[in-house]
């Protein structure tokens, strides 16, 4: 009896939505049987074993031959040469995220990026300024110290290189939890919101103000330059969280069951959009990551690693345009420790001795009030406030905001 076989071609560019299944002269016993496989998220197509991206293939099951034919896309390999162990590009990376850009829809062409100088986002502004946008404002926020002082050179490269219009604001001015902002006033806003909600708030009323339609960022770099899963690179161990309640602990517990399909785009940049997005939208500005575009992630999930670790592709293409190699490759890349560092110390303490005093998240058992007192205790003599209590001073005074 001839064995059923099973077609599936996968037409959306990330193998989701419209993806095509047909049987081949196959018997209806055995075709019934295919049917249990589901598709497309339980059949990829495969790698061809050294990286290289996914090929047609087939795979046989208990029911029969499955082939799989993987979407006609951007290949990365139509793009790249070597030669003496370079990497030589005929353009197609540079090309894809200009297209991509241009298809954001704008009525006057004015638009902004957020340029924070790294890879991530000089590679987005790079493609603007291809784009030809009629008017583009840049802006920033800067972290301090030694490291803030590269990071406003390396933005003023940028800056000049693309001839943006920059407006910079010092990160260290606007901390978490700092006088004035959304949470020292207890104004309603998302519990859940990025850390560093009060600068981004100033940067999204900057935007405001110069009438930018859309706000370029380059969230989603992180994730497609990272190993894929099936490298099988071993997460690290979480730190423990001391103050957890029983009720958050049983949470923890459970965190993995009921869980929904695995998205197209990776989990870290869906929570980034869902912290980052709304301020935008509530300023009438649309926020575009060019970086999580289907293209750009199907591109780069075919791309070998070498040419993802560390950045290498992101950087090779600011080398390109011929930006400083301090600028491509920073020997200090920028973070926001040091702006959290001082949120925590000079305004978050003070709304944890509140908190000790009367808390929702206590009262609702999700946190130990007792671990939480030793935890403010330890703050005074530790060198830096462990960063781990930002999550639960802001989720107490958010949940505060909305009652």
């Amino acid at each position: 009896m001839t064995a059923a076989e099973l077609v599936v071609q996968f037409r959306h560019p990330l193998g989701h939505g419209d993806d095509h299944v047909h049987f081949v002269h196959a018997d209806a016993s055995r075709a019934a049987g295919l049917d249990g496989i589901g598709t497309p998220d339980n059949i990829r197509p495969a790698g061809n074993g050294d990286g290289h991206g996914e090929q047609a293939g087939s795979q046989d099951t208990a029911a029969g031959r499955v082939h799989i034919q993987p979407p006609q896309v951007d290949h990365p390999f139509h793009g790249i040469r070597s030669r003496g162990g370079a990497i030589v590009w005929n353009g197609q990376p540079d090309d894809l995220l200009t297209d991509v850009i241009r298809q954001a829809a704008t009525a006057t062409g004015c638009v902004g990026v957020e340029l924070s100088g790294g890879a991530d986002s000089g590679n987005v502004a790079l493609a603007i300024k291809a784009a030809r946008f009629p008017e583009v404002y840049s802006f920033g926020l800067l972290v301090g110290g030694s490291t803030g002082r590269q990071q406003r050179e390396r933005r003023r490269v940028f800056v000049e290189h693309c001839g943006f219009r920059d407006t910079a604001t010092p990160a260290m001015q606007h901390p978490p939890f700092c006088a004035g902002g959304v949470r020292d006033l207890c104004k309603p806003h998302d519990p859940a919101g990025a850390f560093y909600q009060e600068a981004f708030d100033v940067v999204r009323e900057q935007a405001a103000a110069r009438r930018c339609e859309v706000m370029f960022t380059g969230s989603g770099g992180d994730e497609i330059n990272a190993h894929h899963s099936r490298t099988q690179a071993e997460l690290p161990t979480p730190e423990p969280v001391p103050w957890l309640g029983v009720k958050a602990a049983r949470a923890l517990a459970e965190v993995n069951e009921q869980l929904a399909p695995i998205p197209a785009l990776p989990v870290p940049t869906l929570m980034a959009f869902g912290m980052h997005n709304p301020g935008f939208l509530r300023a009438a500005i649309w926020p575009v990551s060019p970086l999580a575009h289907p293209r750009i992630v199907r591109f780069m999930e075919q791309l070998p690693h070498e040419h993802k670790r560390g950045k290498a592709l992101f950087r090779d293409r600011i080398r390109r345009a011929g930006v400083p190699e301090w600028v491509a490759a920073p020997a200090e890349p920028e973070n926001f420790l040091a702006v959290l560092e001082k949120g925590l110390r000079s305004y978050g303490l003070p709304v944890l001795d509140d908190m000790l005093k009367e808390s929702i998240l206590v009262d609702l058992g999700y946190v130990d009030g007792k671990a939480l007192a030793k935890a403010r205790r330890d703050a005074d003599a530790a060198p830096v406030v462990p960063d781990l209590l930002c999550d639960a001073l802001a989720l107490e005074v958010g949940l505060r905001s909305l009652m």
